[in-house]
């Protein structure tokens, strides 16, 4: 008898060493488990949820790199100064200023650049219409007023009769220049013409007597000594180290060619394009554009 009260004892204290070994197992396991639970798969869901409510917003998540082709003046210029706003709100600005401005339409058509911004939309419409190009603007930024400047004169009634006038030979932009010629009553454009294909066989009648020549348009500035009068846009002046201001004549803030953000048409409601765009369109950018540019460059919105 007495030794099945030994053998009951030790079986009873077996049975509770090995469920306080379970209970202690069981608890070991549960708590580390919910501890990774909330470090990781909590994480995710805050980053998730902050996504949602922000719409996208890119600062919601990783930042993100958005590369930006652009002529150097204004448009890089303009670029440098919202940096520190986008990388505020997770968007890392990378420009790219390329020796040939022409490539940037099929940089961004190629997916190489996310953004350009050099044009204006009557130019950026006719290489969409010559090559086929997926691209549109999401908005204005700025006009670059094209002018007329000399070197050897300081009014217009001082050119002479024949005198050579460079002008740029790209689509839209010789018709501005040819446009603010007619203005300043030098000849008349045929009715009808065309701005994306106008050229100097477009003049029905020279008021006064003029050797136009037709150039690139980076090579005028750089050869701009040859000639009794130039003309270009004020970016181009500025560039060549020249005052922009120091001109015969030019367009005025009113000019329909301001200077746009282009983008794939797949591109338009990206988080961090529209967070460019809107750094973009400013008090402050415009305030910025006024000091540094004096005139030469104007705020389009």
């Amino acid at each position: 008898m007495k030794n099945r009260k030994i053998i009951l004892i030790a079986g009873l204290a077996l049975v509770f060493s090995l469920v306080t070994a379970l209970l202690a197992g069981c608890g070991g396991e549960t708590k580390p488990a919910e501890t990774t639970g909330g470090g990781t798969g909590g994480a995710a869901s805050d980053s998730s949820a902050a996504a949602d409510s922000t719409g996208g917003d890119p600062a919601a998540d990783e930042p993100v790199t958005l590369v930006v082709g652009a002529a150097q003046v204004p448009h890089a210029e303009i670029l440098e100064f919202i940096k520190p706003t986008l990388a505020e709100q997770g968007v890392e600005l990378e420009i790219l200023v390329p020796t040939s401005e022409d490539t940037l339409n099929q940089l961004t058509e190629n997916g190489e650049i996310d953004v350009n911004y050099f044009q204006h939309k009557p130019y950026l419409d006719s290489v969409v219409a010559e090559k086929g190009f997926d691209l549109v603007s999401i908005g204005g930024i700025h006009i670059e007023p094209i002018g007329a400047y000399s070197d050897r004169y300081t009014s217009t009634d001082q050119i002479p009769d024949d005198a050579t006038v460079a002008v740029p030979n790209d689509g839209t932009n010789e018709y501005r220049a040819l446009k603010i010629l007619e203005d300043a009553g030098f000849i008349i454009l045929k009715s009808g013409t065309e701005p994306a294909t106008t050229t100097k066989g477009d003049i029905e009648t020279y008021v006064k007597p003029l050797d136009i020549i037709e150039l690139e348009a980076g090579l005028i500035v750089r050869t701009h000594d040859e000639y009794d009068v130039y003309i270009s846009n004020t970016n181009r002046i500025i560039e060549g180290g020249l005052d922009p201001n120091a001109n015969l004549f030019r367009e005025g803030a009113d000019s329909p060619y301001a200077n746009i953000v282009v983008v794939k048409s797949d591109r338009t409601d990206d988080a961090a394009v529209k967070a460019l765009y809107d750094a973009l369109h400013t008090d402050d950018v415009r305030q910025f554009i006024e000091d540094t540019y004096s005139g030469a460059v104007v705020a389009a919105f």
